[in-house]
C-alpha cells in the first residue's frame, strides 16, 4: 500500500493511493492511523470518500510524530567525502515536528544561513510501539518507508561539535509524499535508488542497499535507548554528493528547485524561496 496525509478543505486526511484516487481512511493523518493495532487491515479495506491524485496537497506523512531520529554518516561514500572514519555505532540526532514540510511545499531559506544544503534520505516510519526490540520485533515495527530531504544549515551545524542547531530549522524538511509498506519495495531492508536533483542537475545518486546500518538494525538500536511509537520517523542518512563536500561548496538559493527521490517511494519536489 501507498499511504499519505493530504490537506483538504476540511483539514488533513489519511488516505490510500488507489489508481488515480486517494481513498479516505477515516483518520485525520497517518500518525492517528498507525496508532490503531489493526491499521494494515483497516487501511486495506477502507472505502471512504475519494480525492483526485492530480493536484493533491501533501502534508508531512506524519504531521506530529512524537520523535524524529536522524542518522548521520551511514553511507560509505558520504563518510569518505566528509573526511571521517567509518563509525562503529550510528550517529544520532533529533528533529522535531515543527521542522517538517509536505512533499510539495516551498522550502523557505532562513535569512540567518548562507549554507543551506540538501540531503536525500530513506526514512523509516514506525507502525507499532517497541522498546528493546529484537530482530523480528524491529522488522514488524516498520510500517513503511518514505522520502526525506534532511535540509541542513551547514554554517550553524558546524558552529559546535554537536549538529542539532543546523538540522532543526522550522519548516525546512520535506517528508513524503507516501509511506510505502515494505511488501511493495522488497521488504524491510530494501535496495532502492536514491537521487537528489537541483535545477535539473543530479547531485546525489546511490542505493539504500549500501547503508552501513540498515533499517532493522536502526529500529533495534534506537529502541534500546527510547521507546519508538506509531508515527515516529527514523531518517537513515544521506549518500555522497552534498553541497558542503563539493569544491567549491554549493548551497541552495531562492528560486532553485530541489527534487529528492527514491525509487518505488516517489519524490519530494520543492522550490526554495526567500524568507
Amino acid at each position: 500500500m501507498k499511504l499519505a496525509t493530504i490537506r483538504t478543505a476540511s483539514g488533513t486526511r489519511a488516505v490510500r493511493l488507489d489508481g488515480e484516487s486517494h481513498v479516505d481512511l477515516g483518520h485525520t493523518d497517518l500518525g492517528e492511523l498507525f496508532a490503531r493495532p489493526d491499521w494494515r487491515a483497516e487501511a486495506a479495506a477502507a472505502t471512504g470518500t475519494t480525492y483526485p491524485v492530480d493536484g493533491a496537497d501533501f502534508a508531512p506523512v506524519v504531521p506530529n510524530p512524537s520523535k524524529v531520529i536522524c542518522v548521520g554518516h551511514n553511507y560509505t561514500n558520504h563518510i569518505k567525502e566528509m573526511g571521517r572514519d567509518l563509525p562503529s555505532h550510528p550517529t544520532l540526532f533529533p528533529k522535531f515536528a515543527e521542522t517538517l514540510l509536505g512533499a510539495g511545499d516551498d522550502i523557505v531559506k532562513p535569512d540567518e544561513t548562507d549554507a543551506l544544503d540538501w540531503e536525500v534520505e530513506l526514512a523509516v516510519v514506525i507502525g507499532r510501539t517497541v522498546r528493546r526490540a529484537d530482530e523480528q520485533q524491529a522488522a514488524d515495527a516498520i510500517a513503511g518507508f518514505t522520502v526525506m530531504n534532511d535540509i541542513s544549515a551547514r554554517d550553524w551545524q558546524f558552529r559546535t561539535i554537536e549538529w542539532t542547531q543546523g538540522k532543526i530549522w522550522e519548516a525546512t524538511t520535506p517528508v513524503g509524499p507516501y509511506v510505502v509498506t515494505p511488501d511493495e519495495v522488497g521488504g524491510v531492508r530494501p535496495s532502492l535508488e536514491v537521487r537528489t536533483v537541483v535545477d535539473g542537475q543530479v547531485m546525489q545518486h546511490d542505493d539504500t542497499g549500501t547503508l552501513l546500518f540498515d533499517p532493522v538494525f536502526l529500529v533495534r538500536y534506537i529502541s534500546t535507548v527510547i521507546s519508538l511509537k506509531p508515527g515516529d520517523i527514523i531518517a537513515t542518512g544521506t549518500p555522497a554528493g552534498v553541497g558542503n563536500a563539493r569544491d567549491p561548496k554549493v548551497f541552495l538559493l531562492p528560486g532553485q528547485n530541489v527534487v529528492t527521490e527514491i525509487s518505488g517511494l516517489g519524490a519530494c519536489t520543492n522550490k526554495v524561496v526567500a524568507a
